[in-house]
């Protein structure tokens, strides 16, 4: 299988607004600067997941949303398709990181739920 492309090209490659579909149900669709995702985009994998935000040199970049058919979410900053800068990553019973993250990971060990009142704890050392 190979994947499908359709869209804008320019000396051969992907260039401008289009839509690429991948053997795996992975599917594209926004923009290209010669042949890579650059600009503002939409990747939804097979399994419901998405990604809507920037893009560049073909990774989720800046500012963007991550959202799983679970109803975690991630909200905030990429850099080379890792969480990376300010950002919210919101778990489906409510459980929420608010803050920095570098290489895909916390730079803090703690969180909030939010219910009722808002509880914060720290892992470490409450």
């Amino acid at each position: 299988m190979v994947n499908k492309y359709v869209g804008e090209y320019k000396d051969g490659l992907p260039n401008g607004q289009g839509t690429i579909t991948y053997p795996n149900g992975r599917k594209y669709v926004g923009e290209y600067k010669d042949g890579e995702r650059n600009g503002q985009g939409t990747l939804t994998w097979s399994n419901g997941k998405k990604y809507v935000g920037e893009w560049k040199d073909g990774e989720m970049s800046e500012q963007g949303t991550k959202s799983w058919t679970n109803g975690d979410m991630y909200e905030g900053n990429f850099k080379d398709g890792r969480y990376d800068g300010q950002g919210t990553y919101t778990w489906s019973d409510g459980r929420k990181y608010v803050g920095e993250w570098k290489n895909g990971e916390t730079k803090r060990s703690w969180y909030c739920h939010f219910t009722l009142w808002k509880v914060c704890r720290g892992m470490e050392g409450e």
